[in-house]
């Protein structure tokens, strides 16, 4: 099983149809710990990235649960 890891514009990632949108890239890990750090990686990169991670089942992480995995905490 694997985590995929799919980022870029914030309009084209908000579409229906953002696999088949070229302003998306999308990257595929083995374990959920490489692709929440590559997550990382990207948003340090650039803030303004939408970035999203999908779970072995296809489900989105999100939210306060993702944060956490990202090891951001609130201030």
């Amino acid at each position: 099983m694997t985590y995929r890891v799919m980022y870029g514009d914030a309009a084209a990632m908000t579409g229906g149809d953002h696999q088949l949108d070229e302003r998306v890239r999308s990257e595929r890990f083995s374990t959920e710990h490489e692709a929440l750090m590559r997550a990382r990686e990207l948003l340090e990169e650039d803030v303004s990235a939408v970035v999203a991670v999908s779970d072995r089942e296809g489900n989105l992480l999100s939210g306060v649960r993702l944060q956490l995995r990202l090891g951001y905490t609130g201030d």
